[in-house]
C-alpha cells in the first residue's frame, strides 16, 4: 500500500464515521419506527479504521518505527 491509498482510505473512514456520527446524534422519530441501521456501531469502525489507516501513512512517511 502506498500512501496515497493509505492517505485515501483514512479520509474516507474519517467522512463515514462524522456521517454516521452526525446520523446517530439525531433524535429518535417513533413514528418512523425504529433505526434499523446501528449508526454508532458504524461510527466506532469507520473512526477506528481512520486510525489505523492514518499510523500507516504516518509509517509510510518515515515516522515511527520501520516496517519488517
Amino acid at each position: 500500500m502506498d500512501i496515497r491509498t493509505a492517505l485515501a482510505l483514512s479520509g474516507a473512514c474519517l467522512a463515514v464515521g462524522v456521517l454516521a456520527g452526525w446520523r446517530g446524534a439525531r433524535p429518535p422519530d417513533p413514528m418512523r419506527g425504529p433505526r434499523m441501521v446501528p449508526w454508532r456501531f458504524l461510527m466506532l469502525l469507520a473512526v477506528s479504521g481512520a486510525i489505523i489507516f492514518g499510523f500507516a501513512a504516518a509509517q509510510l512517511a518515515g515516522f515511527g518505527p520501520p516496517p519488517r
